[in-house]
């Protein structure tokens, strides 16, 4: 960091645990915002769930720390339009952008929910929509247990939301007893408030912000498919099953999925599946 003192994080990994997307950062997410300008190189896009899902999409510390290197000492510009995922890999790529040794200009597009959030604040610099939005909760988990397992996980997991509210706290000034409450309510920040309270310096302008509105004749329904891949994985789908399920959706033949290109009435047919799977 050239520009602020942040804490760097612990990083430790548990057997049987996986942090994952809320349903509730999921269905406030619009994977089509993305930023207007064309990327440079040294522009690093984070633009979906954290860590790596079952079809080997996502963003994980491997890819952003080839990319800080592939930019090397100069000012790097990470875009950000992310629901969460994997803690723990947020973690590793907050302090890989936290050790980079030139300025780094995190601009939230979107969404930066959850470990999104966490990545955001190793900027230098923080730039957020004006209709964006950041999410800090403590750290949520999936695991399976009797009641003795899920007492140690709790223990485990608070030198986590710990290291968080220590992140929170050294960003924005704010009391860390005070970040701690916003925590655990799960608190959802709009782009003015996160200026307001330090989690962010400035708002983006408008033209800065491409929010998908030719999605649907674009590149676009690909994204849509994202969310639905992500949704089926949750929802414990196989790869297989939900590519079927996505065939269908389509109107298309079994194994034809990957030849359809989805119009208007298949996009919004996926958003309306999504809803009615964002619960799960």
């Amino acid at each position: 960091m050239t520009l602020r003192t942040l804490p760097k994080a612990d990083i430790a990994s548990r057997p049987g645990l996986r942090s994952d997307v809320t349903p509730k950062s999921l269905s406030r997410w619009n994977p089509d915002v993305r930023a207007a300008a064309d990327e440079t190189e040294a522009t690093i896009s984070i633009l979906d769930p954290i860590g790596m899902d079952y079809w080997g999409d996502g963003v994980t510390a491997k890819r952003i720390t080839a990319a800080l290197r592939s930019i090397g000492d100069r000012d790097a510009v990470v875009n950000v339009n992310s629901p969460g995922g994997d803690f723990f890999e947020g973690l590793a790529i907050y302090n890989a952008l936290r050790e980079h040794k030139a300025k780094v200009t995190v601009n939230i597009l979107g969404v930066a929910a959850s470990a999104a959030s966490v990545i955001a604040m190793a900027g230098d610099e923080i730039r957020i929509a004006r209709a964006g939005f950041l999410m800090i909760h403590n750290t949520w988990v999936v695991a399976a247990g009797d009641r003795n397992a899920f007492i140690e996980v709790a223990d485990w997991l608070a030198p986590f939301d710990d290291v968080s509210a220590d992140i929170y706290a050294a960003r924005t000034g704010i009391a860390k007893d005070k970040i701690a409450a916003m925590l655990d309510r799960e608190t959802w920040i709009s782009g003015s408030a996160a200026v307001e309270q330090g989690f962010a310096d400035g708002l983006l302008s408008a033209d800065e912000i491409d929010a998908g509105s030719d999605a649907q004749q674009s590149g676009g329904s690909a994204r849509a498919e994202k969310r639905f891949d992500v949704l089926a994985h949750k929802g414990g789908m196989s790869r297989v099953e939900a590519r079927q399920l996505l065939t269908d959706l389509k109107g298309g033949k079994p194994g034809a999925a990957s030849d359809i290109t989805p119009g208007a009435d298949v996009a919004q047919g996926l958003r309306s599946f999504l809803e009615s799977l964002k619960s799960i």
